[in-house]
């Protein structure tokens, strides 16, 4: 692909990102970024009433900084509560289960005690004698003959009514077991999930708050930061001719995932949301794909883990980017050098450079 068009394209996707700060966190913001010129040293009045987080470009870069890690953070607890989430649901159904098989084998055992119930009222009617012993006492040697039969018939019968009591009740004491097992670790992922929780809202609450003690033009020059830095990340990534040969064409399904995603652009980021209205990025692209037909894991660790691995050089409209080297933010590639993802708390579903963060790895959702 010619470099012209990806200059252009370079350029598209800033356009259309300047409404909004790309990074999910944005450690690779400042990678390689030169660092910026000191702006003037403001008069004493102007320090007086400027806000004591930030000043200068290089004040206003720590901002970032920091800012940076407090949503990644946020980004890293949303996985684990996602996670957490998940595995809640798979033991809420098991849990299901297995008191659907605990109350068909009371009902089961119940049958059972029945049955052997009548058995004894009938041995009690018959004076308490076994059968056999009412066979041999019989007087009639062709009853004794047919009775033989019916006898062995009996046996197998108690055998087996025997053997059936105490395999149910061997199976309810397992299903019980299972159970108290289960709820264990539906309690375990309850707490991992409230502990999760509290670290997303920390950390956001600290990001906020930070946020909120820039004034107007302080937040105006951050977003430009940010901007910029997103544009030289994508540009030095660009320029290592890491797209130059991908001819990667999209599969029906990738199309529909890309269709699906790029549809939400505009709507806000809700960390654990998973749509309509708002997705965290790994809800966004599982939701892509589940639009595709194509079920894929809920969070973006476990894409990375889970899905098929491919050469950056090769991906291909559909194709997921994983990024950070904790696999904490994921975007759906849709061509040209570009993905659509759910940057970050207060950010909308955007387009993106591929590059404008350091990439972990691409995972390819379908293999046709």
């Amino acid at each position: 692909m010619a470099r012209g068009k990806r200059g252009l394209i370079s350029v598209a996707v800033t356009v259309v990102c300047a409404v909004t700060v790309l990074a999910v966190p944005g450690t690779a913001f400042a990678a390689g970024a030169p660092e910026p010129a000191p702006a003037p040293t403001p008069s004493a009045s102007a320090s007086a009433s400027a806000s004591p987080a930030a000043g200068t470009d290089r004040e206003l870069e720590a901002v970032r900084e920091r800012l940076d890690t407090l949503y990644r953070e946020a980004a890293s607890a949303t996985d684990a509560y996602n996670a957490a989430e998940e595995k809640a649901k798979e033991q809420s159904r098991q849990l299901a289960e297995l008191a659907k098989k605990i109350a068909e084998g009371k009902e089961k055992l119940a049958g059972l005690k029945a049955r052997a119930g009548a058995a004894a009222r009938a041995h009690y009617r018959s004076g308490g004698l076994p059968p056999e012993a009412r066979l041999v006492l019989s007087d009639d040697p062709g009853a004794f003959l047919d009775g033989t039969g019916r006898v062995l018939q009996g046996q197998r019968a108690t055998k087996h009514l025997i053997d059936e009591t105490k395999r149910t009740q061997q199976d309810l004491e397992q299903y019980s077991a299972d159970a108290a097992s289960h709820w264990k670790k539906l309690e375990a992922n309850r707490k991992a999930k409230a502990a999760a929780r509290k670290k997303i809202e920390k950390q956001i609450a600290q990001a906020e708050k930070l946020e909120s003690e820039l004034e107007k033009e302080e937040k105006e020059r951050l977003a430009e930061l940010e901007r910029a830095a997103a544009r030289k990340a994508q540009d030095d990534w660009l320029g290592t001719g890491v797209l130059d040969d991908a001819d990667g064409r999209a599969t029906t399904a990738g199309e529909q995932a890309v269709k699906y995603a790029t549809a939400q652009i505009g709507k806000p980021y809700e960390w654990g949301a998973e749509g309509p209205g708002s997705y965290d990025c790994s809800g966004l692209t599982s939701q892509a794909w589940a639009s595709a037909g194509r079920v894929i894991p809920r969070t973006s660790q476990e894409q990375w883990k889970q899905l098929r691995r491919v050469d950056v050089t090769d991906m291909r409209p559909g194709d997921l980017v994983i990024y950070f080297d904790d696999a904490s933010h994921v975007g759906l590639y849709v061509g040209d050098g570009t993905i659509v993802h759910a940057p970050r708390p207060g950010r909308d579903i955007t387009l993106a450079g591929a590059g404008s963060m350091p990439i972990l790895g691409v995972v390819r959702p379908d293999a046709g």
